[in-house]
């Protein structure tokens, strides 16, 4: 049996069992209904349901079997641009899952890193920060649990970067700007600008004005709340290419848009080492900006 274990922080205050097993253990949503109905989640060292409200300073516990913890191996090719004992930073293709779940069967960027790991016999998947299925490019994945706390407690400051490269429909109204716009839950999945969400912000650049009224642009995220690329894009009026959740699919993309994850820039956790990765803008975005009609 495996035992994972979260101390509740300050910054966690009304937040569920539910939510920090996934965002703070990272454990899937089948996983956590799993260890719901066997008893294997813990309070404190008290058996507790997903919907309690946490405390800063208890203990979270997750009880992970053998069998909970296995997976089915995806033999996918995988990028892997930086790598050592304690870090995998890959080059994730979209679109693909980050994450397995219940609804999804193994072809996942999890059961993808369980099968370029060689199958490990206590295998857990510690995702830094997770990419949308329809977003490609640089995603960290922590190989133990001191690592990724380490990795956690680094990703909202000044010293983690991460760069993106989109292609929007028409173009924000100045060469280079910022966004700063509170980001709040819509329906279901969707989120939006209003003036009671969360703090947002996203530094923006063009690159590139294409003659096809697309645009290239290179974003850093200050901030790091759901989907806010593609609602600040919305925002400004030129919503990311083929995004079918905030703008309109294209078929030129099936099951993706264009965005991609393309420069993290951080001192590593451990070691001090300056770690700088960069993936460029994949083939089929950049031909969006050549398309015509």
């Amino acid at each position: 049996m495996r035992r994972l274990e979260y101390t509740v922080r300050p910054g966690d205050a009304g937040k569920t069992v539910g939510y920090l097993l996934e965002r703070r253990l990272m454990l899937s949503g089948h996983r956590v209904a799993s260890l719901k109905f066997s008893g294997g989640i813990l309070l404190d060292g008290q058996i507790a349901h997903t919907g309690v409200i946490a405390r800063p300073g208890q203990t979270l516990c997750a009880l992970l079997t053998d069998g909970e913890a296995s997976l089915t191996p995806y033999e996918l090719p995988l990028s892997v641009p930086y790598r050592d004992a304690d870090l995998l930073i890959v080059d994730k293709p979209a679109p693909l899952p980050a994450i397995h779940s219940a609804r999804q069967d193994e072809r996942t960027l999890e059961n993808a890193v369980y099968a370029c790991l060689g199958c490990p016999e206590r295998f857990a998947y510690r995702p830094v920060s997770r990419l949308d299925k329809g977003t490609s490019g640089l995603m960290p994945v922590a190989l133990n649990a001191h690592m990724h706390d380490r990795m956690q407690r680094l990703l909202h400051t000044d010293g983690y970067v991460r760069e993106y490269l989109a292609v929007v429909e028409g173009a924000p109204p100045a060469d280079e700007g910022v966004v700063d716009a509170p980001i709040a839950r819509d329906s279901g999945v969707k989120r939006c600008v209003r003036a009671d969400g969360k703090p947002a912000v996203t530094r923006y650049r063009v690159l590139k004005r294409a003659e096809n009224g697309r645009a290239l642009v290179r974003l850093r995220l200050e901030t790091g709340r759901t989907h806010q690329i593609r609602v600040h894009m919305l925002h400004l009026g030129c919503p990311v290419a083929g995004d079918y959740l905030y703008g309109e699919a294209l078929g030129a993309l099936p099951g993706r848009f264009a965005l991609h994850s393309a420069y993290l820039a951080f001192s590593h956790p451990l070691t001090g080492e300056a770690v700088r990765v960069e993936s460029p803008l994949p083939s089929e975005l950049g031909r969006l900006l050549e398309a015509r009609g």
